[in-house]
């Protein structure tokens, strides 16, 4: 496409991406169309228009690609059968059906990594989490629900045997538990005509019992070589699936210095919020310069940065109340994004934190006040 401006965009799912990648598609002109299920998305004020229907039905969703030049995800629970009649019409459809496919099914993620030489934790296929207990040499693991499981749903740590009793009884994943010194991120973003280019690597810090990110640091603390080679392996896994947009890359450094795919995700992601203020260019505008075959822009680091993520909070639910708002906002590098999520709920992405500073140090510093200051209750 010679100009994105005035182009129409077809977005499905109307989340907080959904939004975050709204602001961007304003800065260049675009006409935006969001479908979601939730009438009161995060989408659903800033969108040009936006439709209340599902995600997975598919003349729903043929009906909705008609009026828009491409069509884009921002949560990967879509009808690719509709996406797939869609191109046939003559759409672009970015990221493809196929990769979707593919990315949609963790069993078949897995296997993809395996196929093509991809490091990743060893695992086994399982009907249901019953069959755990012909596997126990796997133990201690991970069980993943193949489909559908996201912020830290559908998955259950397997110690024991014992831990199996109340296991998923649907298609899963039985990852062996990895030693895990570190957890890092790379975000690819690719173009039709071939241009690709990584996001440096960031360091994720996750809260152990909901499976969140609490924080996220970028430069991440890990060496250069492993940066280059957690780089180079997203670069593969993005070209191996023939990803055409952003591709998030969620990678484990183990404690004896291997670089391991853990997942992916097709879209915008968690991990690449601070880029709007702390890189060249925000993931969400690198998102539409690559679907719309533009030429991608620097991925480099302006500024360290920690992102926080703004959650609920325990044991609040209903309309959602912000204390330590002024606090916070005094703080100087101090970014605050809310979400336009009007109900709270316990852990919640309610919105997120994003903290600059020449100095990574200070920053910490800073991203440990809001956190404890800063509060979604009802």
């Amino acid at each position: 496409m010679k100009s994105i401006s005035g182009a129409r965009l077809g977005i499905l799912g109307g989340g907080q991406l959904g939004r975050m990648l709204i602001q961007s598609a304003i800065d260049f002109n675009l006409y935006t169309k969001v479908l979601d299920p939730d009438p009161e998305a995060p989408c659903k004020d800033l969108a040009s228009s936006f439709h209340t229907g599902s995600l997975t039905d598919y003349q729903t969703v043929v009906d909705f690609g008609q009026d828009v030049d491409v069509i884009t995800i921002e949560i990967e629970n879509v009808n690719c059968d509709a996406l797939e009649e869609l191109q046939r019409q003559g759409k672009r459809v970015y990221p493809t059906p196929e990769s979707i496919r593919t990315i949609q099914d963790k069993g078949a993620q897995k296997d993809f990594y395996k196929a093509n030489g991809i490091p990743t934790s060893e695992y086994v296929l399982l009907e249901k989490g019953d069959e755990v207990a012909a596997h126990t040499d796997l133990l201690p693991a991970f069980l993943k629900l193949r489909r559908e499981g996201y912020d830290g749903r559908g998955v259950q740590k397997i110690e024991t045997l014992k831990d199996a009793e109340d296991a998923f009884d649907k298609p899963c994943v039985l990852e062996r538990k990895a030693d895990i010194a570190q957890e890092i991120a790379v975000i690819c973003a690719r173009r039709p005509s071939g241009q690709v280019v990584a996001f440096p690597a960031v360091e994720l810090f996750f809260n152990p019992e909901h499976h969140l990110v609490d924080y996220l640091f970028c430069p991440s603390s890990v060496s250069e070589a492993l940066q280059q080679q957690a780089e180079d392996i997203a670069l593969q896994v993005t070209a191996g699936l023939d990803v055409l947009g952003l591709l998030a890359v969620e990678m484990f450094v183990t404690t004896d210095g291997k670089v391991l795919v853990n997942e992916v995700a097709p879209r915008p992601h968690n991990s690449g919020h601070a880029t709007v203020r702390a890189n060249h260019t925000s993931q969400y505008e690198q998102h539409l310069r690559a679907i719309f075959d533009l030429p991608l822009g620097s991925t480099a680091i302006k500024i360290p940065s920690v992102m926080v993520n703004l959650l609920g909070e325990a044991g609040f639910s209903g309309p959602a109340r912000y204390e330590g708002l002024n606090e916070v906002m005094a703080t100087e590098g101090v970014y605050i994004h809310l979400y336009g999520k009007l109900l709270t709920r316990p852990f919640r992405k309610m919105g997120h934190v994003t903290v600059i500073d020449t100095d990574l140090a200070a920053a910490r510093e800073k991203a440990k006040f809001v956190q404890h200051t800063l509060k979604v209750k009802a």
